[in-house]
């Protein structure tokens, strides 16, 4: 099988990951190896996880890692073609019109084409990655429709003709499995579950991304975040949740809150539905092991 040529110092999942890390993104073993063959085959990633364990953030840095453009298809319910290809810019067309008269004016220009995702894509492989985001929430039919376009990479436009894609562009997508995909998207694609990462990771984690924490600050917020994450929350807390309650709890003690009184007044921060605030309140201090040091 023809192996896609990598960037040079990303030839393999250790080098690839150590880039990640470089980038503020750690990943395990399994997902650097999972974005190294994407990489390598020529064939989309697809990071499936629970909402907050770092899918998107995942695309963020291997588009920083490959020094290009991030391009992101946010997926919703409803979601057509025409919102992840192209439109033309009617009022300006309108406008053209006008100010012609009777002269000629080409109404499919470039200048009246507004690319969406997909085109944008296709029109600069080499400079783009695409994050198809959230697939889950889009329904079947769109579903059918991306599986065509990772196909073949080509999108037809009426007015100019067929544009096709030097290349397969980088292509990663997330869900969240609120829906089962299909097993034909799932086939095309490289796959990899993103967890929650363990305490030891996590903690490393806040550390990276949060300079001002104290590494026992941290490894008590990240115990306490998977305390939470193991009762039945209406939203439990990702991994930014993790990081911003550390940032929170480390700015009030410094504002003159004492420990554990921090953690409690910033867990805002952490859950972000009133049920599980209310579930969590009595319980802070028993989460977080008593009084922080």
């Amino acid at each position: 099988m023809a192996l896609r040529r990598t960037p040079p110092g990303l030839d393999g999942p250790d080098p690839l990951a150590r880039a990640l890390r470089e980038a503020q993104y750690l990943a395990d073993e399994g997902l650097a190896t999972a974005a190294f063959l994407a990489l390598a085959l020529g064939k989309p990633l697809l990071l499936e996880g629970a909402p907050g364990v770092g899918k998107t953030e995942a695309a963020k840095a291997l588009a920083s890692v490959l020094g290009r453009e991030l391009v992101r298809l946010q997926c919703y319910e409803g979601i057509d073609a025409a919102a992840a290809l192209y439109e033309w810019n009617f009022p300006r067309q309108m406008l053209a019109i006008r100010q012609a008269g009777e002269d000629y004016v080409n109404l499919y220009a470039d200048e009246y084409l507004i690319a969406r995702p997909l085109l944008m894509a296709l029109e600069a492989p080499r400079d783009r990655v695409l994050l198809i985001d959230e697939i889950d929430r889009a329904d079947h039919e769109f579903e059918a429709f991306l599986l065509e376009f990772l196909s073949d990479f080509t999108i037809s436009i009426p007015e100019r003709g067929t544009i096709r894609a030097s290349e397969p562009p980088v292509v990663i997508l997330t869900s969240n499995r609120t829906r089962e995909l299909h097993e034909a998207l799932r086939r095309r694609c490289v796959y990899h579950w993103i967890g929650y990462p363990d305490p030891a990771l996590e903690t490393e984690i806040v550390m990276m991304r949060a300079s001002s924490v104290a590494r026992d600050t941290a490894a008590r917020v990240v115990a306490a975040v998977n305390g939470l994450r193991a009762e039945p929350l209406a939203k439990p807390p990702g991994v930014a949740e993790t990081v911003e309650w550390a940032e929170a709890a480390t700015l009030l003690n410094a504002q003159g809150v004492p420990w554990p009184r921090a953690f409690a007044r910033a867990i805002g921060v952490a859950l972000k539905d009133q049920d599980d605030l209310e579930w969590a309140a009595p319980r802070i201090d028993a989460l977080l092991g008593g009084a922080a040091a």
